[in-house]
């Protein structure tokens, strides 16, 4: 027996009357079967299968009667785990068992019902339902619990009370409400921490207790009735458990975290070069200049499918990548999945079969805002290879460091539309997905050494394994674009899309310069996976181009995102490892406290940081919600401020209220121009002393920033922050894990000690007594010192 079914071989049949499958019954229920990796239970209309992939997730699939299984899932990858399973049957109810989901089947009326460890999660409401044009699987909710998912829109975090349509769609210009956008998901995420997952790809609805009647229902047009029902003993038990399920997000290269040039667009080589160097001249850090559309044409409409550099405009577009590369500045294109019929590329992808078809095979064309257009077929292997050459070429012989793919939900997809696979709308929210998993794909085969940075707005469950980073598509460049990023960012990010993140600054439209928005926007942005500025060219979206107040906030904010390097990229790494987003609700950490289920105005940045934008102009002052059982220290000022309930907090002009955990380690470094001078070599180390913390820890990862799989490969090291707090004392300890390809050097760490409110009596590092620095105005204690991290370090402070 294959070892991953061996759990089955361990299930036991526990019954006073033991009833085989082939017992006839009267109604409904027809008995059931344990086959070698299922369980299946017949009914008069079809059977049920389960699949146990682990104590904490179930998959549940319906087969009508006259319909085959069908085992292709595009966000699965997961393998079941070893799971011990006891079947109990009783002449009432069948129960399957594990140590965490059991399943209980009603026989009459048949009823589906699953609990974890006692609790009840979700059952089945009608169970599977067919009507003219929709097939439907509904549930029942309790009228209390809040319902998260669904993709990325702007309805609330709760989202019940709405019937959401699968079908990923632009909403251009967007402001404060907005039911359907670029990136849906057929997902729904529990206040009682679980999750359920409509395993299908074809378009559909969500309804989410529309109707108020306490029902969940799922409708698609066709495929697959098949759901996962995973469940957490707390939210980041959840995460890891769903990413488990659908995929970890690879780590990007460090650079992603830098800060962006970007616009709708850089018309020549010449005006890209000189907006790089007005970063440089005005020494403003940069990582990554964003080539839109005229690259490839002169005009936004008729060039399309180009997708080979404009000669007229762009000379010598190899040197210019070169020479920003020897900078620090990393070169990434857009590209769309459009050829048009007017574009360089039209004859060669038409002759060559590499399109979407009408029914007779022929390239199905059709017109949109950028001219008359087919699609490149991506599932067929020769749309796929033809597609994949264009990026191959311009990494190898261009040195293009990322991509950007735009318009990928499709934006136009008409349903007569063919793929090799099937229709438009068959594919239409998959077709992001397996478009980034082509570009992943084609670097592990072609670029092992390098990893991809792909930019898109449209995918489907599970896209965060193909190293997709998100953004939240055409805002509206308002205050009312800017209030519902976080709803966004953090539903997303429960979703397994931890990178997704907005035009900073706002997109579309404004007729004038809104200095204050623009750089609360960008102060928000410092806290958020990707800084990356973009907007329509009639109001710059670069900071160089403003005037001299906005552009030096706008710096201050630039060089915290890179002082913030360390941490920042510790937790994208713990993104990595267990699922947990970098955005995170404060509900994460209070699960059980009810007025945080709704809120998203304040969230958690990593473990540590609470964050609240501005979201309004013109305050002086605005209520923050902090996390009760936990004091939080003001970033900029060091002010206490203890949890539980709403403070006022005083608003200023040079950042957005930010608060960091008692107990807390950041580390930081002295911003750099570019990650390519980024080192932890020198670091600065910011404890939060608090003596309501007993023990605390923070870890620092650190590898070179661009090899695929570092830690997989052993080329890392995590530095290990540990404190302890005694009668009068604070211990410190320092520690390190590097894999067995990283070589430990020396580093110079100042430690920086906040909230020390008398000069410690003494500093002892290794049982030797030294000199320090205390700060009776700032409360702080600094310790210099040099770190070899193969060894420990140990500091005793007596307070």
């Amino acid at each position: 027996m294959n070892i991953k079914f061996l759990h089955f071989a361990v299930s036991i049949i526990v019954a006073s009357t033991i009833i085989s499958c082939k017992k006839k019954y009267e109604g409904s229920y027809q008995g059931y079967k344990n086959e070698n990796g299922y369980i299946e239970v017949y009914k008069k209309d079809g059977k049920y299968r389960f699949k146990i992939y682990s104590d904490k997730i179930i998959e549940t699939s319906f087969i009508p009667k006259g319909e085959t299984f069908d085992s292709t899932s595009h966000a699965v990858i997961l393998k079941p785990r070893l799971t011990k399973t006891a079947i109990v049957d009783s002449d009432s109810i069948l129960t399957i068992n594990t140590n965490g989901i059991d399943i209980h089947i009603t026989k009459e009326p048949f009823h589906i019902s699953y609990t974890y460890k006692g609790k009840e999660l979700i059952s089945e409401k009608d169970g599977y339902v067919k009507t003219d044009s929709l097939e439907i699987l509904n549930f029942n909710l309790d009228k209390d619990e809040v319902i998260y998912g669904a993709g990325s829109r702007v309805v609330g975090m709760n989202r019940r009370g709405k019937r959401l349509q699968l079908y990923n769609k632009a909403h251009y210009g967007y402001e404060t409400e907005s039911e359907l956008m670029n990136f849906t998901m057929p997902l729904v995420l529990s206040s009682k921490i679980y999750a359920v997952h409509f395993d299908n790809a074809p378009i559909g609805f969500l309804d989410i207790d529309s109707e108020k009647d306490n029902t969940l229902g799922y409708e698609t047009i066709d495929g697959r009735k098949t759901y996962q029902v995973i469940a957490g003993d707390d939210w980041k038990d959840l995460m890891y458990e769903y990413t488990e399920l659908t995929g970890k997000q690879p780590l990007p290269p460090r650079w992603a975290f830098g800060n962006f040039a970007s616009r709708f667009g850089y018309h020549s080589e010449r005006e890209t070069r000189e907006t790089v160097e007005k970063f440089a001249k005005d020494s403003i850090p940069l990582d990554a200049v964003i080539l839109d559309i005229y690259w490839f044409g002169k005009d936004i409409k008729g060039h399309m499918g180009n997708l080979e550099f404009l000669k007229d405009s762009f000379p010598n577009p190899k040197q210019m990548i070169n020479d920003f590369a020897i900078n620090g500045v990393k070169t990434v294109l857009i590209t769309e999945p459009f050829v048009l019929t007017s574009s360089k590329k039209w004859d060669e992808a038409a002759s060559k079969g590499v399109l979407g078809t009408d029914i007779e095979g022929k390239p199905f064309t059709y017109d949109f805002y950028f001219g008359n257009t087919g699609i490149i077929d991506i599932y067929n292997p020769k749309g796929k290879e033809w597609f994949w050459n264009i990026y191959k070429e311009h990494v190898k012989d261009f040195g293009v460091a990322g991509w950007w793919g735009d318009l990928g939900e499709p934006e136009v997809h008409p349903s007569d539309l063919q793929h090799a696979v099937g229709s438009a709308d068959e594919v239409h929210n998959i077709y992001g997905h397996d478009w980034a998993r082509m570009i992943q794909e084609g670097y592990h085969k072609d670029f092992t050494d390098q990893r991809p940075f792909i930019l898109m707005r449209a995918g489907y469950s599970g896209s965060q394994r193909f190293g997709m980073i998100p953004w939240s598509g055409d805002v509206n460049r308002t205050w009312g674009g800017l209030q519902p990023q976080t709803e966004i960012a953090l539903q997303m990010g429960m979703q397994g899309m931890g990178y997704m993140h907005s035009d900073l600054g706002g997109f579309a439209g404004g007729e004038t310069f809104d200095a204050e928005l623009y750089t609360r926007w960008l102060q928000y942005g410092v806290f958020q996976p990707i800084f990356r500025p973009h907007a329509q060219e009639h109001i710059a979206p670069e900071p160089v181009f403003h005037d001299k107040k906005t552009k030096a906030l706008a710096k201050k904010s630039i060089e915290l995102r890179y002082s913030l390097l360390p941490y920042n990229y510790t937790i994208a790494f713990n993104n990595n490892q267990t699922g947990m987003p970098l955005m995170r609700p404060l509900f994460f950490e209070h699960s059980n406290d009810k007025e945080l289920l709704e809120l998203s105005f304040t969230y958690l940045w990593g473990d540590d940081f609470l964050v609240s934008p501005v979201i309004q102009p013109g305050i002086a002052s605005m209520d923050v919600p902090f996390p009760k059982g936990i004091n939080w220290y003001d970033f900029f000022t060091g002010e206490k401020f203890e949890g539980g309930g709403y403070k006022t907090v005083n608003v200023e002009k040079d950042h957005i209220p930010v608060f960091v955990k008692g107990g807390a380690f950041i580390p930081m470094i002295a911003p750099v121009l570019t990650t390519d001078k980024y080192s932890t070599k020198d670091l600065v180390l910011h404890f939060y002393y608090d003596n309501m913390v007993k023990k605390s820890f923070g870890t620092l990862y650190d590898d070179d920033g661009k090899t695929p799989m570092a830690f997989e490969n052993g080329k890392y090291e995590i530095l290990k922050f540990d404190s302890k707090t005694s009668s009068g004392e604070l211990s410190i300890y320092l520690s390190a894990k590097k894999g067995i390809n990283y070589t430990s050097s020396d580093r110079n760490i100042s430690l920086v000690i906040h909230n020390i409110n008398e000069k410690p009596k003494s500093v002892k590092i290794d049982d030797r007594s030294i000199s320090f620095d205390w700060s009776e105005e700032d409360k702080t204690v600094v310790l210099s010192f040099n770190w070899n991290s193969a060894e420990t370090k140990n500091m005793n402070i007596l307070l």
